[in-house]
């Protein structure tokens, strides 16, 4: 696997990557602004999946669990920058200034094509990349402060997402975990997202559903592969990653084990049809 990341600051990297289609989960810990140079990339969360190409710029806020998948495209690696947005700095950044008035906040990705000055500021990060000196945390933190001032101009409702420096709260747990249940992340994330220890977590998990939330993730990962060959006529390599699993081969011996027959079958089945 070619996957190369190069770090002008810990909150400033370009990443390069040129091998078969690559898959992580991820919840990030701070908003993420991210520029595709060159690839591709897909994004899935609990209620839509974003497809991403050469030029395309997008926001992911922080504790939203992702699935991440890059890949090559048209014959270019995967290459695009990205760009932290820690509370810190946002904090900083919003003393003396009134965020825009509350409305309904989406804690979607939010999508920015190829605007032109925020291009402009990614751009202006390339040569810093190529060079051995030291990334000046002055310029950092103000080519942060760009990008942030950028995105107050474009997208009236980003204050928010930005300002709103709130920790999740207990929520309702099968509701969450029925949205959420392809992304495999540890339990504690999983716990976090819900407002709950782990200990509280597990405990109330198994009071709902009766069985421990491995072995009801594994099955709920499972049905949802069985559905997505069966009906929508997908091959089992092109729904694995998207379902949850990590590797082909342990999909298919755990989908064996729990409908009896490996995935292939549906899908000569569904070419007979």
């Amino acid at each position: 696997m070619d996957f190369q990341t190069n770090y002008i600051t810990p909150d400033i990297k370009l990443a390069c990557y040129s091998d078969k289609p690559f898959k992580a989960e991820a919840l990030f810990d701070d908003h993420m602004l991210i520029w595709i140079i060159a690839g591709g990339a897909k994004i899935i969360q609990a209620d839509e999946m974003y497809a991403f190409q050469a030029g395309d710029i997008f926001l992911i806020p922080r504790n939203q669990l992702s699935s991440v998948i890059i890949y090559p495209k048209d014959g270019q690696p995967h290459k695009s920058v990205a760009m932290h947005l820690p509370e810190r700095r946002l904090r900083k950044f919003y003393e003396g200034i009134t965020p825009a008035a509350p409305t309904v906040v989406s804690h979607k990705i939010r999508y920015f094509e190829q605007h032109p000055l925020l291009k402009s500021c990614f751009a202006s990060l390339i040569p810093y990349f190529e060079v051995e000196e030291k990334f000046p945390e002055n310029i950092a933190s103000l080519k942060i402060q760009e990008a942030i001032s950028i995105l107050r101009v474009i997208d009236p409702g980003i204050d928010g997402i930005l300002a709103n420096f709130d920790e999740p709260g207990k929520i309702d747990l099968p509701g969450f975990m029925e949205k959420n249940y392809m992304f495999n992340m540890p339990m504690q994330k999983f716990s976090y997202l819900t407002g709950r220890s782990l200990s509280t977590f597990n405990r109330d998990f198994k009071k709902h559903y009766h069985v421990t939330p491995q072995r009801w993730l594994t099955q709920k990962r499972l049905e949802l592969a069985h559905y997505q060959i069966r009906e929508k006529r997908r091959k089992p390599v092109e729904v694995y990653l998207e379902v949850g699993f990590e590797d082909l081969s342990h999909f298919s011996l755990a989908f064996k084990k729990q409908f009896g027959y490996p995935p292939t079958n549906l899908v000569n089945h569904s070419a007979r049809s």
